[in-house]
C-alpha cells in the first residue's frame, strides 16, 4: 500500500472513531434529557427508545448506588403508591413494597376485597378519591380498559402491574437483565418460545426499540394479538431489527442469544388447560433447544415455572438468569416510580446499548 492510500485509510479509521463517538455522546445526551415526570406507564408502546433506556439507566444507578455501594436514597420520603391487585403475585407484590420503601414511602396493598373498584364503585370515581390520598397507583388487573379508565380520571401517574395486553414492568426487568449479563443489549436475539401472551406483547413493544431482534415461536392458534404483530412489524422496520415468526420452536431458537418462555396456562385459563398442554407438545425448552442457539445462549422465565415449560437442566443450569431476573424486578419497579415521581438524575454512567 503507498503512502497516500495508507494517509487514506488513517484518515478514514480516525474519522469512523471520531463519528462514533460524537454519536455516543448525542444518544447519551438525548437520553440524559429525557424526563418522565407526571408520566402514566401502561405499555411501553407509548414510550421511545431514549424513554426506555432511561428508565434502566435509572434502575441500574439505583441498583449500583443502593445494593453495592450500600447508600440510602430517601427519594419517595413522604410519598405513597395504592397497589391494586386483582390478581394475585409474588413478584409484583414484593417488588413494588420493598422497593417503594427502600426508597423511604409507603406502599398500600389493595385487594378486591379491600376496594370496589368497577362493583360498587367505578373505576373513575376509585381513580379520583386516590388521587387525593396517595401519589401513584399500581394496578394489577384482568382487563386492560381498566387501567385506561383509571388513567382517564387520574390526576396521578398509573403503572400497569399486569394486565390481559401487556406487562412492561417485566420486560424492563428483563432487559436490564440481559443487559448486566451481556454488557449491551443492541444486537442481541431473543426467542420466544411459547403462549402469545401479554409478556410476549411486551417484548414486542420493545425490542426493535432497543436494537434487539425477535423470533416468536407460538402453536397455531395462539399467536400474538394482530395490532401488536402490526404494530411490532413497524417497529422492525423503522429501527432496521429483524423480527420472525413461526410455529416452530427450533427455528425460532436458531441463532439465538436468549430463549425465553412463560406459562401455557395463565390465572383464569385452568379450564383449557388440558387442551393447552397438548397444544403446546414440543415447546418445552431443553439443552437441545439450546444446541441450534449461539454458544453464548441463556434463559429467561418470569416465573412461576412448570416443568413442562423448561426442564430442570436448563432451569437450574448457569444458562439460566430466571433468579437475578426476579431481583432485578424490584430494581426496575423502583427506576419506573423514581422516574415518574421525581427529577432524579443517576450518579452513575449509562449503561452501553
Amino acid at each position: 500500500m503507498n503512502a497516500a492510500a495508507m494517509f487514506v485509510k488513517l484518515v478514514s479509521v480516525n474519522s469512523l472513531k471520531t463519528l462514533l463517538k460524537l454519536s455516543s455522546r448525542s444518544f447519551s445526551s438525548s437520553c440524559a434529557a429525557v424526563n418522565l415526570k407526571g408520566r402514566s406507564f401502561l405499555t411501553l408502546k407509548d414510550f421511545s427508545s431514549d424513554e426506555i433506556q432511561r428508565l434502566l439507566w435509572v434502575s441500574g444507578d439505583l441498583k449500583h448506588r443502593i445494593k453495592h455501594q450500600q447508600q440510602y436514597l430517601p427519594l419517595l420520603q413522604g410519598k405513597s403508591i395504592a397497589m391494586i391487585f386483582e390478581k394475585r403475585s409474588t413478584r409484583t407484590r414484593m417488588s413494588t413494597e420493598t422497593g417503594f420503601s427502600l426508597l423511604g414511602g409507603h406502599p398500600c396493598f389493595l385487594t378486591s376485597q379491600d376496594i370496589h373498584l368497577g362493583v360498587n364503585e367505578s373505576c373513575s370515581d376509585t381513580a379520583r378519591v386516590l388521587s387525593g390520598f396517595c401519589d401513584i397507583v399500581l394496578a394489577r388487573v384482568y382487563s386492560h380498559s381498566t387501567l385506561e379508565d383509571l388513567d382517564e380520571a387520574a390526576s396521578i401517574p398509573i403503572i400497569n402491574g399486569l394486565s390481559d395486553l401487556y406487562h412492561p414492568i417485566q420486560i424492563l426487568a428483563d432487559f436490564l437483565t440481559l443487559q448486566e449479563h451481556y454488557g449491551s443489549l443492541r444486537g442481541l436475539t431473543v426467542s420466544w418460545i411459547g403462549d402469545g401472551n401479554n409478556v410476549l406483547h411486551s417484548f414486542m413493544m420493545t425490542a426493535a426499540k432497543l436494537g434487539v431482534h425477535l423470533r416468536i415461536a407460538t402453536p397455531k392458534g395462539y399467536e400474538p394479538v394482530q395490532s401488536v404483530i402490526q404494530e411490532a412489524q413497524k417497529l422492525s422496520k423503522e429501527h432496521g431489527t429483524q423480527l420472525l415468526l413461526t410455529s416452530d420452536p427450533m427455528e425460532a431458537a436458531h441463532g439465538s442469544n436468549v430463549l425465553v418462555t412463560d406459562t401455557w396456562v395463565s390465572m383464569g385459563q385452568e379450564e383449557e388447560k388440558k387442551k393447552r398442554l397438548k397444544d403446546f407438545e414440543g415447546y418445552q425448552i431443553t439443552m437441545k433447544t439450546g444446541s441450534v442457539c449461539k454458544p453464548d445462549w441463556t434463559f429467561l422465565h418470569c416465573l412461576p415455572r412448570k416443568m413442562e415449560e423448561v426442564d430442570d437442566e436448563v432451569f437450574y443450569s448457569s444458562r439460566s438468569l430466571v433468579f437475578p431476573e426476579a431481583e432485578n424486578r424490584k430494581w426496575t419497579i423502583m427506576g419506573l416510580v423514581v422516574s415518574l415521581l421525581t427529577d432524579y438524575t443517576p450518579q452513575t454512567p449509562m449503561l452501553k446499548f
